[in-house]
């Protein structure tokens, strides 16, 4: 499986984890616009695990959409949800949506 990137939040394939599992599919939020990168249609679940998201898609492939992206269809399989960084001079800020 590839990478799959969707404004700032990107997905990596990853192992199946066993974290905290959490009530709701939302995988980030926007801190400028309230807007939400969210898993809309399929069965999903979202773990936490040492503050990593990881998503787990059930379905044969769930909808990822946001209100300023084209919905993302995620194959089944276990994601690590990391967010976009960027330099600023002396640190890294993640990225405002």
């Amino acid at each position: 499986m590839q990478p799959i990137r969707q404004g700032d939040v990107i997905l990596l394939p990853a192992e199946q984890v066993e974290g905290k599992t959490l009530p709701h599919l939302t995988l980030a939020e926007g801190e400028v616009t309230g807007h939400a990168h969210r898993i809309s249609d399929g069965q999903a679940e979202l773990r936490e695990e040492k503050g990593i998201l990881y998503l787990r898609v059930l379905s044969p492939e769930a909808t990822l959409t946001h209100e300023e992206h084209k919905a993302i269809k995620i194959p089944q399989g276990s994601w690590m949800v990391r967010i976009q960084r960027e330099y600023e001079p002396n640190s890294w800020r993640y990225v405002a949506d």
